[in-house]
């Protein structure tokens, strides 16, 4: 499997992670203006995965700011270990592409979940 695809899955679950909170992406450009970029990502492949592999791709608060997320995923084939890694996100104004601090509700949201 190409590594591009890791980078696709571990984009969908973030996606979901933060759907799972509350947090819409689509409204939140449009209510608050703001979106996330991803900025850094380190990943460390450790075995392959074969086309038609189920997986399963975690996502785990690792650190948080005033304007950006920092998270640690794996890709998992049952309970073996394919690829793990550290996405750091930034909140970024959606016009400017600036830093903006995430809305104090998202924050509370995002750091009253799970780590």
């Amino acid at each position: 499997m190409p590594a591009a695809n890791y980078m696709k899955f571990m984009e969908r679950a973030r996606t979901e992670w933060l759907r799972a909170l509350g947090v819409d992406q689509v409204r939140l450009k449009e209510d608050h203006g703001l979106m996330f970029v991803v900025v850094d990502l380190e990943a460390h492949y450790r075995k392959p995965a074969r086309y038609g592999d189920q997986l399963q791709v975690t996502c785990k608060v690792h650190q948080t700011s005033r304007a950006s997320l920092t998270l640690d995923q794996e890709v998992l084939r049952e309970a073996e270990l394919l690829l793990d890694g550290r996405v750091r996100a930034a909140c970024l104004d959606a016009q400017t592409y600036r830093p903006r601090p995430l809305p104090p509700e998202l924050w509370k949201q995002i750091n009253a979940g799970d780590r």
